[in-house]
């Protein structure tokens, strides 16, 4: 009884409340002058009812959220859809031909290119894979080969050719000069070379994959200090658009089959 009192003390000197009872160890000590005593049940459910209850401290605002939110609208508003209406027809015409379609990223990209290698397949009835998705093969090749050409050499044993799609993911596009994602550059190289399609959804001026592509949107940057994750997030909402585009679209997704 003596230990289970403790903890009752305990709990109620945490709401500044005292309980004064014989089997409190503490029994007529006193435990601070601005504490409250209370010797029955009854009257400790009084106190605690009137006990006033701390507000949460308010969060401090800053704008930020709203800022953030209107520059992504900001962004879409100037998104090329002319660019993408091609796209997607483009996309359409390799499908129809029975070519495959190869999606590349790197770091968050790669995460959208499985993702939208799933719904190219699922959705579209796409022949589609990501070389991200493939972690042996990969790793593999980048630690034998090299990083810069691990894309490059996966898409050879793929045996890409005319018929198939190269689609990319990129916050800059990628850049020999610059030498970031110089895999991306080797990738599009190869598949240039054998003729096949290369379409890009990229940021800031497009890079590599701007120049060598045959449809490429650039997200238009609004604010510099925040290109990434302004590309990305865009980026995922454009290739949802190309999906769900009625050129490509199969299927109907999910939720909105079951009304």
């Amino acid at each position: 009884m003596a230990a289970n009192s403790t903890r009752i003390s305990k709990v109620l000197r945490q709401i500044g409340l005292y309980w004064n009872s014989p089997q409190n160890p503490n029994y007529e000590q006193g435990e601070g002058a601005q504490s409250r005593h209370v010797t029955s049940l009854t009257e400790l459910l009084h106190a605690v009812v009137e006990k006033p209850i701390a507000k949460p401290t308010e969060a401090i605002h800053t704008g930020f959220a709203s800022a953030f939110i209107a520059e992504a609208i900001a962004i879409l508003e100037q998104v090329d859809t002319g660019e993408l209406e091609r796209m997607a027809d483009s996309l359409a015409h390799v499908r129809e031909l029975g070519g495959r379609l190869f999606i590349l990223g790197v770091g968050g990209s790669a995460g959208h290119a499985s993702h939208a290698v799933n719904d190219f397949r699922k959705l579209c009835g796409f022949e589609a894979y990501a070389p991200t998705d493939n972690v042996s093969e990969l790793t593999a090749r980048a630690n034998d080969e090299g990083w810069e050409t691990c894309f490059a050499a996966w898409l050879k044993g793929s045996r890409i050719s005319n018929r198939d799609a190269v689609l990319v993911f990129s916050v800059g596009g990628g850049s020999r000069e610059k030498n970031v994602s110089v895999n991306i550059v080797r990738a599009l190289e190869t598949a240039s070379d054998v003729g096949a399609r290369i379409f890009g959804i990229v940021g800031r001026d497009g890079g590599f994959t701007r120049e060598v592509a045959d449809h490429c949107l650039v997200i238009p940057t609004v604010a510099t200090e925040r290109i990434t994750p302004h590309t990305e997030g865009v980026c995922a909402v454009l290739w949802h658009l190309l999906v769900s585009h009625p050129l490509l679209q199969q299927k109907a997704t999910r939720w909105e089959s079951i009304g």
